[in-house]
C-alpha cells in the first residue's frame, strides 16, 4: 500500500516578495509549511542578498515551473563603481579599486555592449558546476577557476539614475541563466573603473510581477490559516506564454491517461506547444497535431 502524503493537496502559484538575507529554498520551505502543502518548488533562484519576485509552485503547478524559469525576467540593481570584489557583490572582499569614475553618458554608451545575444562568464561564487562541484564551494577554498562563457539574451539594459559619482542604478530584462553580478563586473571592466552589485531586486518574472506578491512576513502571520489561500494564483497563471485550447470530455479522459486527445483549435500551427483545459480546469500540456494534443505533461486536477 502506498504511503499517504503528508499535508494538503494545494495546487497553484504563490508570488513572494523575498527579503534580504534568506535563501530561496528557505522561502519555499516556509511557504510549504504555512500552507501545509504536500509539494512545492520555485522558478528561478534569488541569492540571499537579492530581494523581489520569487514564484513558488504548489502541487500540480510544479509541472509548469520550466515555462516560468525559461521566461524573461527583469531586475533593478545598483552598481558600486570604483571597486571590484571577489564575489562581484557587496558580500565579498574588495580585491581592486580605482579612482576613475565614468560619467552618466559614458555609462549609457557602454550598456549597448551588454544587450542582445551576448556571452557571459559566471561569477567565481556561483552555482555553476566545475567537474561536478559547485563553483562557489571551490571559490571558498581559495581556488581561482577559468569558467566558460555562456550565452545570454539581454532584451534591455537601461540607465535609470546616478545618485552620486560612486553609484549607478540600472534595470535589465534578460533570459534564463543571467548573472546581474557579471554585468556589473564586466561593465566596470569596460569603463576601467571596476564595479560590483550592492543592491538587487527582481521586479518581475515571466507573467508574475511584484504587485502579485505577498510579503514574506505574512507567511508567518497567516500560517495554516485558510485566509492564506486567497493569495494563491491558479496553475494556469504559469502558462501565459502558451496558447490555451479546449478539449472535449472524451479528449480530456484520453489526455489524462497520457494519450493523444481531441482539442478544439483555432489559429494554432501544427507542432506548436499548447495547453488544454476542460471547463476551465487545466488537463495537459503538449504538442498540437491536426486536431489532437499529444501530451508531455498531464495534470491530475478536478
Amino acid at each position: 500500500m502506498a504511503r499517504r502524503k503528508k499535508g494538503r493537496a494545494v495546487h497553484g502559484w504563490l508570488i513572494v516578495d523575498k527579503p534580504l538575507g534568506i535563501t530561496s529554498s528557505a522561502v519555499v520551505n516556509k511557504a510549504k509549511w504555512a500552507f501545509d502543502a504536500q509539494k512545492a518548488g520555485h522558478a528561478g533562484t534569488l541569492d540571499p542578498a537579492a530581494t523581489g519576485v520569487l514564484a513558488i509552485a504548489f502541487g500540480e503547478a510544479t509541472k509548469t515551473v520550466p515555462y516560468v524559469t525559461d521566461a524573461l525576467k527583469a531586475y533593478r540593481f545598483t552598481v558600486r563603481l570604483g571597486q571590484a570584489t571577489n564575489t562581484d557583490d557587496a558580500e565579498g572582499e574588495v580585491i581592486s579599486t580605482s579612482e576613475k569614475r565614468p560619467t552618466a553618458d559614458e555609462i549609457r554608451a557602454a550598456l549597448a555592449e551588454f544587450t542582445g545575444d551576448i556571452m557571459q562568464v559566471p561569477p567565481q561564487y556561483s552555482a555553476v558546476k566545475v567537474d561536478g562541484e559547485r563553483a562557489y564551494k571551490r571559490a571558498r577554498d581559495g581556488e581561482k577557476m577559468e569558467l566558460s562563457a555562456r550565452p545570454l539574451f539581454v532584451e534591455t539594459l537601461t540607465f535609470i539614475e546616478m545618485p552620486d559619482a560612486d553609484h549607478v542604478v540600472l534595470e535589465m530584462t534578460c533570459g534564463k541563466g543571467g548573472y546581474v553580478r557579471s554585468i556589473a563586473r564586466d561593465m566596470g571592466a569596460k569603463l576601467e573603473c571596476f564595479g560590483h552589485v550592492v543592491q538587487l531586486r527582481r521586479v518581475w518574472a515571466g507573467p508574475f510581477e511584484i504587485a502579485d506578491s505577498i510579503p514574506f512576513e505574512k507567511l508567518d502571520a497567516l500560517a495554516k490559516d485558510p485566509a492564506l489561500d486567497a493569495f494563491l494564483l491558479p496553475l494556469s497563471a504559469g502558462l501565459n506564454d502558451l496558447e490555451e485550447l479546449h478539449c472535449t470530455p472524451e479528449g480530456a479522459a484520453k489526455l489524462r491517461n497520457g494519450n493523444p486527445g481531441m482539442v478544439i483549435a483555432a489559429n494554432v500551427e501544427y507542432g506548436e506547444e499548447v495547453w488544454a483545459s476542460l471547463d476551465g480546469i487545466p488537463v495537459a500540456i503538449g504538442v498540437y497535431k491536426g486536431g489532437e494534443l499529444h501530451p508531455n505533461r498531464v495534470f491530475v486536477l478536478g
